[in-house]
């Protein structure tokens, strides 16, 4: 993964089209093109600095520890189904440390459910709006149900010193402003179609409350 001094800008376009590539067939989702696709999202977080710092570093070791994962053994964590299937049948599911791919990928699903209601209401903002509510708003009707008070608290209050929706986005974004906004509905919708897979994929194991 790129170091923070090696970003760039946060491009919404290679979202789309990792993600978009992550939908391949038997309504499974390809994990390499799934962390991909998660890495340009990180970047967002690195770039807006300390506010997401509460969701930032642990994004950053979840996608760490299942490219480890899918570099030891390609043949297993290939998709999302073959790797819950794997490790059902191989009793990996009953561990509870980092061995558990399909638990550390629950974590990063639940981010981007936050993460793509976070940018679907920064969608219909306009310019001069603060972008704060909506990231709270956003917050609070997905990642904080999984948060701990103390979590949730601090999360909420660094919140509040968001910028403007124009600042954000040039923050961000830099020269792409204009191709991120213009991209943005069809991100949404391919976000959407890969979170839905996963979530049914959990849905149909059992496995949305794995500890």
């Amino acid at each position: 993964m790129a170091e923070s001094s090696e970003l760039v800008f946060f491009d919404l376009k290679l979202v789309h089209d990792h993600f978009n590539r992550a939908l391949v067939q038997d309504d499974d989702v390809d994990l390499k093109a799934y962390l991909d696709a998660y890495n340009e999202l990180y970047k967002f977080f690195q770039l807006m600095g300390s506010v997401f710092g509460f969701v930032s570093s642990d994004l950053k070791e979840k996608i760490e520890i299942l490219f480890e994962l899918i570099n030891k053994d390609d043949q297993n964590y290939t998709t999302a189904k073959v790797m819950i299937e794997y490790e059902k049948e191989n009793k990996i599911l009953e561990k509870g440390d980092c061995s558990n791919g399909a638990r550390t990928l629950l974590r990063l699903h639940r981010g981007l459910d936050f993460i793509r209601e976070f940018l679907r209401q920064l969608g219909e903002l306009s310019d001069s709006d603060k972008t704060s509510s909506c990231c709270q708003d956003a917050y609070n009707k997905t990642l904080a149900k999984h948060h701990p008070w103390v979590i949730r608290k601090a999360a909420i209050v660094a919140m509040y010193t968001m910028p403007t929706r124009e600042l954000l986005f040039k923050k961000v974004c830099g020269t792409y402003v204009q191709r991120n906004i213009d991209v943005l509905p069809k991100m949404l919708e391919v976000t959407t179609d890969v979170f839905n897979r996963m979530h049914n994929l959990y849905e149909i194991h059992q496995l949305h409350t794995l500890p």
